[in-house]
């Protein structure tokens, strides 16, 4: 664990990606939200008027400029991007007791007002996902779009019991979901991606945990927690905003079940999008196909027709 000390890969490409996301456009702001809330976020250098506003949340692991690097520099020619870092990732940080996606999506909007966004759009990919749904249905007047990846928002806490998903258990999902050894960060590879790298170094992955996965790792429990926590479907709101649900064909974190039962909840106003031949890790793994869609949906409005497309590696439902 100690290769960090002299030189790390992981901190290496942190600068990388702080780089990167300049480069497009984008600064890096923190806020204080006064009540022991402090949240990092990028956002526009320069907000342009004539481009919607559109917010990318992330999922566990890491931090935001990680997870939506590879998307950032087409998305910012479109839109005025904004890409926070929740509580416990990056530099965003609560001295408070809540842990809910609720409260992650209350913290989000406090920032974005602070920064001056009324009307946006909200992507969230996995946790982030969670996050962005709760965005759409607690501010339906703000939230225009929402796009929801492979986010298992549907779930409910006997899903666990019923043996849905490979993990026994919430503590067993933790121990996957948070690594502490590199053999854990590579059942998580073999867990999220359809294909695995089967080559990832023992060095590396001790610098990654070293660097992204050591502090906050507590709160993140608490955070997958909460997520299981008495979760029915019966408590879940509906929204009512046009929405994507794109979901790797075979993700193994949360199964394609919970799109179709996200789908049925939501009704008429949500496109489902399977990508074939991937996993969990679709912005890693199909990020052109991701992208594509994505684009798609937030430029062009939605109709709510039924389509199938099998010939670009995914479908529509």
């Amino acid at each position: 664990m100690g290769s960090s000390r002299w030189f790390s890969f992981t901190t290496l490409c942190n600068w990388w990606f702080r780089y990167s996301f300049s480069k497009s456009g984008l600064k890096s702001t923190t806020t204080d939200l006064g009540d022991g809330t402090v949240m990092h976020c990028w956002v526009p250098k320069t907000a342009q008027k004539h481009k919607p506003s559109l917010i990318l949340i992330h999922g566990i692991g890491a931090n935001a400029m990680w997870q939506w690097n590879s998307f950032i520099p087409e998305l910012t020619h479109h839109f005025n991007v904004y890409v926070p870092d929740l509580l416990f990732f990056g530099d965003s940080y609560t001295t408070r007791p809540e842990r809910s996606e609720q409260f992650q999506a209350k913290c989000v909007m406090r920032v974005l007002e602070g920064h001056g966004v009324r009307g946006m759009m909200v992507v969230g990919l996995s946790y982030g996902g969670f996050v962005g749904y709760s965005m759409a249905a607690m501010f339906p007047e703000k939230v225009e779009k929402a796009v929801v990846i492979c986010a298992g928002v549907c779930l409910e806490d006997r899903d666990m019991d019923d043996g849905m998903f490979q993990v026994k258990s919430v503590d067993e999902a933790v121990d996957v979901l948070l690594p502490l050894t590199p053999e854990m960060m590579k059942e998580l590879v073999k867990l999220t991606f359809f294909k695995p790298v089967k080559t990832l170094p023992n060095w590396f992955l001790n610098d990654f945990i070293e660097v992204m996965c050591i502090e906050y790792r507590q709160e993140r429990k608490e955070l997958i927690q909460a997520l299981h926590k008495d979760r029915n479907l019966s408590n879940l709101p509906k929204i009512t905003q046009p929405m994507q649900i794109i979901w790797g064909e075979h993700d193994r974190v949360f199964p394609l079940e919970l799109a179709h039962r996200l789908k049925r909840h939501v009704g008429e106003k949500a496109q489902l999008v399977v990508i074939e031949d991937a996993g969990h890790a679709i912005n890693a793994e199909k990020p052109k196909e991701m992208y594509k869609n994505l684009n798609s949906f937030l430029i062009h409005p939605f109709t709510g027709s039924k389509q199938e497309n099998h010939s670009n590696g995914y479908k529509f439902e």
